[in-house]
């Protein structure tokens, strides 16, 4: 799964055919479920970068509060259950990271590691949701709730894994079929199956400070190698 992840301003520098011109992104080196975090989506026929929760609100829910809101939607069914299928077809989105961290269960604890591609970002693909606020009106721009959910995929194809399950990740050239309106269901999946393949080779990984386990903390210091 994808339970924690890293954005930072640097990524803007490592993903420049997503990010060119949309602003900086912000120093969170302990990005967790509910933070507002910047998204990719594509709208009116441009790209924007909105902040979305990290855990999907489908727009039918009573309220912010019900749950579940997850924040993980998987690959293999995110197309035909009730929860993703349609922010599949109408919200998809990209998730700029630096990387993310998983934790390996030892005699001594939960060992966090960062795991990242060297050179460059991770482009996470993702779902979202927009939520109408009953409480505000109709012409209020903060009417709309965004939250957004990370796809995943098996993790067993990449090399050292570290979890059962990773992000599935996006390749440059495959931005505008993924976020665009012109593919079907079958054709993004099997985009997405391709690219998160791929990337995942290229995926290295390390151990870095149990610092990493409580969301309090945060900085640059989280993702150094232990020594």
């Amino acid at each position: 799964m994808c339970g924690r992840y890293v954005i930072a301003r640097a990524t803007s520098d490592l993903l420049p055919s997503l990010l060119d011109g949309l602003g900086d992104l912000p120093d969170d080196f302990n990005v967790a479920p509910t933070t507002a975090v910047p998204v990719v989506r594509e709208r009116h026929g441009s790209r924007e970068m909105p902040l979305a929760r990290w855990g999907l609100t489908p727009s039918w829910y009573p309220d912010l509060k019900k749950r579940p809101q997850p924040i993980n939607a998987r690959i293999e069914t995110v197309a035909t259950s009730g929860m993703f299928r349609r922010p599949f077809a109408q919200a998809r989105c990209i998730v700029p990271a630096l990387g993310y961290y998983e934790w390996v269960v030892t005699e001594t604890g939960k060992q966090p590691h960062f795991i990242h591609q060297p050179g460059t970002g991770l482009a996470m693909a993702g779902v979202m949701s927009a939520w109408p606020d009953p409480a505000k009106a109709d012409d209020d721009p903060d009417r709309w709730v965004l939250s957004m959910s990370v796809i995943t995929r098996d993790s067993h194809v990449s090399p050292g894994e570290v979890h059962d399950r990773m992000p599935a990740c996006l390749a440059p050239d495959s931005y505008d079929d993924w976020l665009g309106d012109h593919l079907g269901t079958d054709e993004l999946l099997q985009l997405l199956d391709r690219d998160s393949y791929e990337v995942a080779h290229d995926l290295v990984h390390h151990e870095v400070s149990r610092d990493a386990n409580n969301v309090r903390n945060n900085g640059p210091r989280l993702i150094e190698p232990l020594p």
